[in-house]
């Protein structure tokens, strides 16, 4: 990477930790994607965890669920449960989690988390439910603010999203977001600005462009 790319990045992790903080989340900035696998699992522990997951091209592309296995820990896999009955028994295995990894669709100078969801099934234990999570975020997921955060996400992450779920959605077709009703997965839309619990949402920002 460019250097004064590099130091770009660590410059405005650095920012964003600091806001973190005051929100009463913990941010960690690591260079590399294999720093970052590290990072979680030091955040994990010695002990085995159960730990669940939230769909993510970052940690799927990136080989965060593989790090996890090797680390000890017992991972939720959550395409092993099919049936409407393994489903809810998947819910209840994820509410009660002693980690919940996912990644952010976008994160603010400011620390703030913006994400949209289809059925809030990642967006809903990010809020309430499993004791610890852990968001791993790229820095090209950084935004100015909120406002810019839901743009980002509705123009440059969802269209993607759209063609690999095959949703018949203007943007799947476009790439650009036309605010649809149909087929869409823009269902929720939550910022989170705080942790009622302190420590209980951990941030890794990887120096790498990760994820949509």
């Amino acid at each position: 990477m460019n250097p004064s790319k590099e130091k770009f990045y660590e410059n405005q992790a650095a920012t964003i930790i600091k806001n973190l903080k005051l929100r009463k989340m913990e941010g960690y900035y690591c260079k590399t994607v294999d720093d970052a696998k590290k990072k979680m699992l030091e955040l994990m522990g010695d002990n085995s965890k159960n730990v669940a997951y939230g769909g993510s091209m970052t940690l799927t592309d990136s080989g965060f669920y593989d790090a996890v296995k090797s680390g000890g820990h017992n991972l939720i896999v959550r395409e092993n449960y099919e049936s409407d009955e393994e489903i809810k028994e998947l819910k209840a295995l994820t509410a009660t989690a002693d980690f919940f990894l996912t990644s952010t669709n976008a994160i603010t100078l400011d620390g703030e988390l913006v994400n949209i969801d289809a059925r809030g099934n990642r967006v809903s234990y990010l809020i309430y439910g499993p004791d610890e999570v852990i968001v791993v975020a790229g820095m090209n997921k950084v935004v100015a603010n909120a406002e810019d955060g839901v743009r980002r996400v509705r123009n440059e992450a969802t269209p993607p999203n759209t063609v690999r779920l095959n949703c018949d959605t203007p943007c799947a077709t476009t790439g650009r977001c036309a605010n649809c009703l149909n087929d869409t997965i823009c269902c929720q839309i939550l910022v989170t600005r705080a942790s009622r619990i302190p420590g209980r949402i951990k941030v890794i920002l990887v120096g790498q462009e990760l994820g949509y």
